[in-house]
């Protein structure tokens, strides 16, 4: 799209870029793709205030994403296309296939250690299921093999930040002071970066892991007996990214879906929340996005259309014929309009 991008690695993973630099040196001329290494705030402040940045392309916490934006001398010249917060529900109703609902709750709550944007963080149950779903759930989750990513069958594994499980096991003992047990043996079992998932129930709106994104393996369950209380959670939460609805009830989906479209970006039904496939429009509502990403949305966001206009007179069609006709224009290149 014309622009140049200073690429600023994230602070876990930089080697799983390197593959990708070789790629960008064959495929783009010298100086187009720019890798940025360092602290953050050292590195990314001076930049953003040198006024420079045209577009912002973010994924983090929208704290920092507001930091940022301020920076810019010039804030209605930046654009932003930004990955944010986000408390993903999943919705199981007293209709829900459990079996299937279990299944995709693991994936979506504990893939990558329940560390992605997109994974389910907040799960409500109808009462009416919620006894034969939990001891699922339970039975499910202790099932899963906890070590180190290379080791065979490992679904469970360290955390990436030091802070983070002293954080988890924060949020579980507010639960638990507040009335809430850990149901899962093990459950929040934690040494050193490594944090076993907790299966928390029952949560209620006075606890943090009601509210709070908790971005790692501990999933809140939430009992609920009419199908406006978890949509009366997300009219009020401060995200809106997806959510997931498991129901085998056409009407009941149907009626569901007509709510959440409005107040989230992505309604999964009996599935888990996910981004992709990249032909998807990925955004949020509310804290969670700003711009809209997929391979078409992406190219969109970092260009500005333009035109070039003219009365249709005569004089002015052969005009633009010829600068067609002789290839004297880059843009003006194609002659089927005339």
């Amino acid at each position: 799209m014309g622009n140049t991008i200073l690429f600023k690695l994230p602070k876990h993973g930089v080697l799983a870029h390197y593959p990708l630099l070789k790629a960008f040196q064959e495929a783009f001329p010298k100086g187009t793709v720019n890798t940025l290494y360092g602290k953050g705030s050292e590195i990314i402040t001076p930049i953003m205030e040198s006024g420079k940045v045209n577009v912002l392309a973010f994924i983090g916490s929208s704290k920092v994403a507001n930091g940022l934006k301020k920076l810019h001398p010039k804030v209605n010249r930046l654009r932003a296309i930004l990955s944010l917060d986000a408390k993903n529900a999943a919705i199981i109703t007293k209709n829900a296939n459990l079996d299937i609902a279990v299944s995709e709750i693991i994936l979506g709550s504990l893939s990558f250690n329940g560390q992605r944007c997109t994974a389910l963080k907040l799960i409500f149950v109808q009462k009416e299921v919620a006894e034969e779903f939990t001891k699922k759930l339970t039975d499910a989750v202790s099932a899963l093999k906890g070590g180190l990513p290379w080791e065979k069958d490992v679904k469970i594994t360290p955390l990436p930040e030091v802070n983070k499980p002293p954080y988890l096991e924060e949020c579980i003992a507010d639960a638990v002071s507040k009335g809430a047990k850990v149901l899962n043996e093990n459950g929040g079992y934690n040494e050193a970066s490594f944090v076993f998932p907790a299966v928390v129930y029952p949560v209620n709106e006075q606890m943090k892991l009601y509210h709070e994104e908790q971005f790692g393996p501990v999933i809140p369950v939430v009992p609920f007996e009419t199908i406006e209380e978890p949509i009366d959670y997300q009219v009020n939460a401060d995200h809106g990214m997806q959510v997931s609805i498991f129901s085998e009830d056409a009407l009941e989906v149907s009626k569901l879906i007509d709510p959440f479209v409005n107040l989230v970006s992505r309604v999964n039904i009996n599935c888990q929340a996910q981004r992709g496939p990249d032909v998807f429009p990925f955004t949020g509502r509310k804290d969670s996005a700003e711009g809209t990403l997929s391979v078409f949305d992406a190219l969109r966001s970092f260009s500005i259309r333009s035109l070039v206009a003219a009365k249709l007179t005569d004089s002015n069609k052969e005009l633009l014929n010829t600068i067609v006709r002789d290839h004297n224009s880059n843009f003006l290149s194609t002659d089927y309009i005339f």
